[in-house]
This record gives C-alpha cells, structure tokens and sequence, in this order.
C-alpha cells in the first residue's frame, strides 16, 4: 500500500513529524525504531535530534512505515511546518530521486 506525505513539520518539541493522508500507524512502536504515531494529531514523529539530523529522522520515519507494509510518498502539495528551506530541498530531492 502506498500513502501520500500531506504534511511535515517540525513540533514544539523539536521533534520531526510525518502526517499521512489516509494511514494511521498505532502500532509502529513494535518496529523498535524510535518512530511513533501521535494519535491525536494522526502523525508518525522520532525523537529531538541529537546523533542524528532531520534528515536522517525522515528516512528512519519513512522507513519505519515501509516496515508496516506503508511507501509514503511526498505530495507535490505536502504543507511544510516550520521546515527550513534548506532541509525541505534535501527532503525533496531525496524523495525524487528515489523515485526515479
């Protein structure tokens, strides 16, 4: 199965989330990767970096997913939440080229 990235953001916490568009993850926890599902607000997140950075929670978070039997996939019209310019293109253009 495949879902669209709608939204990324950075929360309050500094933590990386992920919001997909359809998919709920409640049990992405057992995949012992340090990702998790914010049931309330329907977005997978990692934790505040500190070894890694907001590029590498994205590829664990997307990861993650694909262990749940989920590809997310970026939007073209996914919202950015407090998301630098700088590491909105690396997301981007990291997604793109996996993509082709």
């Amino acid at each position: 199965m495949e879902d669209l990235i709608e939204e990324i953001g950075i929360d309050e916490e500094e933590r990386l989330y992920l919001k997909p568009a359809n998919e709920a993850f409640p049990m992405i926890y057992r995949e012992a990767m340090e990702v998790h599902w914010n049931s309330e607000h329907k977005y997978l997140y990692g934790a505040k970096p500190r070894k890694w950075g907001y590029i590498e929670w994205y590829q664990q978070i997307v990861k993650a997913a694909s262990e749940q039997g989920c590809k997310l996939i970026l939007s073209p019209s996914v919202s950015w939440v407090n998301i630098p310019n700088d590491l909105q293109a690396q997301i981007a253009g990291g997604q793109s080229a996996k993509n082709t």
